[in-house]
């Protein structure tokens, strides 16, 4: 053998022995590299636990009584959601562009992988990529991004690691639940049920294939894909993901040219406590859980976390009342600023009662609502001096101030603003089921973005001629009256020693007018103070505190005369609750506005009810809703029925305050008491006279346009029948028209 020919099979053996070996030492490289990552040397592991609870940070979702979900509390807002509640075309719209051999592979897609390395050394990025379905949901475990390109091959070995024991724990089905519960789809749109909510208002199972395909398109990069900001660009990525679903026959190549041609409808839903419905509701019932959760615990004995645990509250709100509710107040109300400019146009000192000088509007109105202010509140933690903080607000800067036209852009002073913002007329309604109790509406105010005052819960204010019926109700409840009793229509005066007052106190008509006399009715309906007085007097403040006590008032109430004008303090919330009492044959039930609260499995972990208590015998309680409709019928009441054709059988009463800082309207039908308030927070601010000022102007035309819009809504079903009459009749004349039905008082005053 010559010299070349011994060189040629010395060669030939070392290739013989060196291909295979380097054939394999890749193959070791990568088993040596997962047996090093199992065992821990780069790092733990996310613990295997996760996995089999991948449900974490769940966000707590407020559930309407009509199961509408009203909003949610969350760090991620993310709801889960089963396989059979995901849209078909969401599965393979995902599987189609994501994992073609999703259903072939234990997790690691060889045939892909080298794909994938053949196309990084050739540069067709077009090849696609090596991960699987499985290996992106293991990414997701792992919360820190990789520091370096070392670190990311690191994890990627763990990534295969955990995508083969997923694969043996799980089903394909759950898997393919659990990487789209995770998914983060920006716009706080985590998991697919609140994308699917926030981009497209539907549930992850109504999706069309175009919706889905965008969902899934985002995948690849949410935020070059994010169909806020880059339309175009997601509809191209869409347009692929069909593609790719023609392609592997989930659609056919007829709805694929049809479907490409469609530009992205979105229908967006920002997640924002401000936004959306029942928004002053959601922050009373945040508060009502943040002190649940303290005497709750959980299995681990840790105490209930209302923004990641997944609590489901079932609430008794119901979402089409609430919108009726929200669209009256924003249509009265907007229509009254108008009402309210027009009347203070030309004023100098608008809109502050004509009698304050301009020293005290600085002292007593401005000055106190800039150290209410938040800007004032931050000023004064930064060390800033009241005088250069006096200046500050007087310096103009870049502002976005509310109007009813919507939000606009402007360069104002602080100081500009409050006057500005002092200026608005807010309101309050809050509606209730008598027979139960369940708050059906509740409206805080006509903004929650710009003015978060609660004004049903956290407000109280004077409550006038409202206050009335407990008055009427305490002298039926003492004397059981015929609502035909007669009373002079003259002062009452009650002594000072007698009532411990520092002087006589002798109540007088809004019109000063006397003479003659009125039946209970009457007096009622028109709210005349002399007979409000004369009951007053008969029955004593104790007894009439008493019995508002027992219908719900908890607010502070004086036990003294006046009372019987309603000077006392309430909020819109007792007093509607109290109503409920006539409208539920006298009977109180506590308002209440959750049912159940259930943790992220379904299981109950409270329910919620209220205790009866009769305040009334129904047969004095029918005679106060006689009463009550009297306003209605022949009172302060009665444009319910001549402007807002409502004629079915209505009871109720109007309230304005002195100098009707206040307007108030109670009213309700046999299942329905809803109370509304209406004014300025500063209660200097209001209109000069009472043709604008009175009750009957200022809320009761929310409750009428609201009682249309629930009648039109063939959804509701809300009673307009007459009021239920006693079992054992009434022993009393209710009807004052007819001949000897009227008595007069047995005592002189």
């Amino acid at each position: 053998m010559n010299r070349k020919n011994n060189k040629n099979f010395k060669l030939s053996r070392l290739l013989k022995y060196l291909v295979p070996l380097i054939t394999f030492l890749p193959i070791f490289f990568i088993f040596l590299c997962l047996y090093l990552a199992s065992q821990g040397v780069w790092g733990p592991l996310p613990d295997f636990e996760e996995l089999e609870n991948p449900e974490t940070n769940l966000a707590t979702e407020i559930i309407s009584s009509d199961n509408v979900v009203l909003g949610k509390y969350f760090y991620e807002n993310r709801t889960h959601v089963e396989f059979n509640e995901i849209s078909p075309y969401l599965v393979n719209a995902l599987i189609a562009t994501e994992d073609e051999r999703f259903f072939d592979h234990a997790g690691v897609d060889f045939i892909a992988l080298v794909r994938a390395i053949k196309g990084v050394i050739t540069g067709q990025s077009n090849l696609g990529g090596g991960s699987t379905i499985t290996q992106q949901l293991a990414k997701m475990f792992f919360s820190k991004k990789p520091s370096s390109k070392l670190d990311r091959v690191r994890q990627k070995f763990k990534e295969w690691i955990i995508a083969v024991q997923i694969e043996k724990k799980y089903s394909k089905n759950e898997i393919i639940t659990m990487y789209l519960n995770r998914f983060d789809f920006l716009n706080l749109a985590v998991g697919i049920k609140s994308a699917s909510k926030i981009y497209f208002n539907k549930s992850p199972l109504d999706l069309l294939p175009e919706e889905a395909a965008t969902l899934v398109g985002m995948a690849k990069n949410p935020s070059l894909y994010n169909p806020l900001r880059r339309l175009e660009k997601t509809r191209n990525r869409r347009n692929i993901v069909l593609s790719q679903m023609a392609k592997n026959k989930y659609i056919s190549k007829n709805e694929f040219d049809s479907l490409i041609t469609q530009p992205i409808v979105l229908n967006y839903n920002k997640v924002d406590h401000n936004e959306g419905s029942a928004t002053y509701f959601r922050e009373q019932l945040r508060s009502f859980l943040t002190s649940w959760v303290k005497e709750q615990k959980t299995k681990s004995g840790k105490n209930y976390n209302i923004y990641k645990d997944g609590l489901k509250v079932y609430t008794t709100i119901d979402s089409r009342i609430q919108i009726h509710a929200e669209n009256a107040v924003k249509e009265h109300i907007s229509t009254l600023q108008d009402k309210f400019y027009t009347h203070w146009a030309e004023y100098e000192n608008a809109p502050y009662d004509t009698s304050w000088r301009v020293g005290q509007i600085d002292t007593l109105i401005l000055l106190p609502a800039i150290k209410r202010s938040e800007r004032y509140r931050k000023l004064v933690n930064t060390k800033v001096s009241e005088d250069s903080i006096m200046s500050i607000f007087q310096q103009v800067v870049p502002m976005s101030l509310f109007s009813w036209s919507g939000y606009f852009d402007t360069i104002i002073s602080p100081l500009d603003s409050i006057k500005y913002y002092n200026y608005f007329l807010h309101s309050g309604l809050i509606s209730i089921e008598p027979n139960s109790g369940h708050i059906k509406a509740w409206v805080g105010g006509i903004n929650h973005r710009q003015f978060k005052y609660d004004h049903v819960q956290d407000g109280k204010r004077q409550v006038g001629s409202t206050f009335k019926p407990f008055v009427y109700a305490t002298a039926i409840d003492q004397f059981k009256y015929s609502p035909c009793l007669k009373v002079p229509n003259v002062q009452v005066i009650f002594e000072k020693e007698k009532w411990r007052l520092e002087e006589d106190y002798s109540p007088e008509n809004a019109n000063k007018k006397y003479g003659g006399e009125f039946t209970l009715t009457e007096g009622l309906a028109k709210s005349k103070n002399t007979v409000s007085a004369y009951l007053m007097k008969r029955v004593g403040p104790n007894k009439v505190v008493n019995l508002a006590k027992q219908m719900g008032i908890s607010s502070y109430l004086p036990r003294v005369p006046s009372l019987c004008l309603g000077t006392a303090e309430v909020s819109l919330f007792e007093m509607t609750g109290a109503y409920t009492t006539f409208a539920n044959d006298g009977i109180y039930l506590k308002p209440y506005f959750v049912t159940r609260i259930e943790d992220k499995n379904g299981v109950v972990l409270q329910q919620f009810g209220n205790t009866p208590n009769e305040v009334l015998s129904e047969e004095k309680n029918y005679i106060m809703v006689k009463l009550l409709q009297g306003v209605i019928n022949k009172g302060s009441g009665a444009r319910l029925k001549w402007k807002y054709g409502l004629n079915n059988e209505i009871a109720g009463k109007t309230g304005t305050t002195q100098n009707h800082s206040d307007g108030w309207f109670i009213g309700f039908v046999p299942d329905l008491v809803t109370g509304v308030w209406t004014g300025a927070d500063n209660r200097s601010v209001r209109f000069r006279d009472l043709s604008l000022g009175q009750g009957a102007e200022m809320a009761l035309p929310i409750w009428g346009k609201f009682m249309k819009k629930l009648y039109s809504d063939e959804s509701i079903d809300v009673s307009n029948a007459p009021f239920k009459y006693p079992r054992n009749g009434v022993s009393v004349p209710l009807d004052c028209n007819k001949k000897n039905n009227t008595e007069k008082i047995d005592e002189d005053f």
